[in-house]
């Protein structure tokens, strides 16, 4: 091995013992609070609630592990043997053409991610369904599966087709400063996205109808209007036919933006705890958070374009990772490796994102407090939420440090008792 290869690997494994230590520091936890509802807790679990949420918590750790074993396994054995093998049977067989380089690069991507089908397969039809919520049927996961590849296939390589040909273009012109435009265009491309998504990815899965509760449907209306949240549509998806998960959420910008809640949600909640999760997903709005989330993206994608156009550059990279010399100068292996490898570096980051979440969750809640005029509804909402999902309310301080974007139930509770 090199030594690139060498570091890359005491990375990945340092990142695989350390997710083992935080779910062993969870799986303990689970082990000593199971026999017996904690205080606190026993409000809104009964015994069999809280013994069943334990158990499902402890088989999804458990799952993860062995997930997480396989995805280690699997990259460490795709940087030492088959990324070098790949771009030698490239460089042999093809050339770098902006299409040739797209698909090449988008099959390798498309091919890897066919190994985690096994995993996709038992999380929803063994461990979901062992816990009452699966309600997909084998023909639709198929489906699904199905639909996803083709449009995995087109967007990633339309993706990579666009940094490859701004790449060839700009950098003969400006080769210091490619990768700006290149992000740029990028950028823009996930913007257009996040509205066309919504309008045409989502009805490819899901049947999106108007809410038809017209009680309902004008006390959320009352609220969009009293708000500011203009919003034509409110929108019910029928997430039922594949979970009995609940959710809510809103998507799209300015004129095409739209509330949409889970079918699930409406049968489990009265219309009083609806209007609070609505205005506490309104709350992100208002209080500027998804332009804050945009904001960060922004300078994390600028910083890593910038990386990325810093090792095009070096001859070294390609040699250390035991590539042809012939694709030094070609982005195509770096932009395969930063995705590949990428994450055994960002993942010690990710406490830094999951804090800013966590803060903004806090704060849409108390938004959601102050325009409801109660913190009844909210709390009421939230632990039926997380009866109903079996969301387990202690976790490790530092899993949740770690790992969760939102504050745990009790963290949430005191603070809107508060308001």
């Amino acid at each position: 091995m090199t030594i690139l290869q060498t570091i890359l690997v005491l990375l990945l494994v340092s990142k695989f013992i350390f997710e083992l230590f935080l779910a062993s520091l969870n799986l303990n936890k689970i082990k000593q609070n199971i026999s017996s509802t904690p205080k606190g807790v026993q409000d809104y679990m009964s015994q069999e609630e809280w013994e069943k949420c334990s158990r499902y918590t402890r088989a999804k750790t458990h799952f993860a592990g062995f997930e997480n074993l396989f995805s280690f396994l699997l990259t460490v054995v795709v940087l030492i043997f088959f990324l070098p093998l790949y771009f030698r049977e490239w460089s042999l067989s093809f050339g770098v053409g902006v299409w040739e380089a797209s698909i090449l690069t988008a099959v390798f991507l498309l091919v890897l991610q066919q190994f985690g089908l096994p995993f996709d397969w038992y999380r929803q039809f063994r461990l979901e369904d062992k816990f009452g919520f699966n309600n997909q049927t084998k023909r639709l996961w198929l489906s699904d599966k199905c639909k996803e590849f083709v449009l995995g296939c087109f967007l990633i390589t339309l993706l990579l087709a666009l940094v490859h040909f701004l790449y060839a273009q700009i950098s003969v012109i400006s080769p210091d400063y490619w990768w700006v435009f290149a992000f740029l265009a990028l950028f823009l491309f996930q913007l257009v996205l996040m509205v066309l998504w919504p309008r045409f990815i989502i009805p490819l899965f899901n049947t999106l109808k108007p809410l038809e509760d017209s009680d309902l449907r004008e006390k959320l209306h009352a609220l969009s209007e009293k708000t500011g949240f203009k919003t034509k549509e409110i929108q019910v998806i029928d997430g039922s036919k594949r979970s009995a998960h609940s959710n809510a959420f809103f998507t799209g910008f300015g004129r095409f933006r739209k509330i949409v809640l889970y079918d699930t949600l409406i049968n489990q909640m009265d219309s009083k705890e609806i209007i609070a999760v609505v205005a506490h997903e309104i709350g992100h709005y208002k209080l500027g958070h998804i332009p804050k989330r945009l904001a960060q993206s922004f300078v994390l994608g600028l910083v890593f374009f910038w990386v990325i156009a810093q090792l095009v550059k070096a001859p070294w990279f390609v040699e250390q990772l035991n590539i042809s010399g012939s694709f030094t100068g070609a982005i195509s292996p770096v932009l395969l490796a930063f995705i590949l490898f990428g994450g055994c570096v960002s993942y010690w980051f990710s406490p830094v994102s999951n804090y800013f979440s966590r803060r903004h969750e806090f704060e849409a809640d108390d938004y959601a407090v102050s325009v409801t005029g109660s913190s009844l509804a909210l709390s009421s909402a939230l632990k039926k939420l997380s009866v109903k999902n079996l969301s387990y309310p202690l976790p490790h301080p530092w899993v949740s440090f770690f790992y969760h974007s939102h504050p745990s139930l009790p963290e949430r509770d005191l603070n809107i008792s508060k308001d």
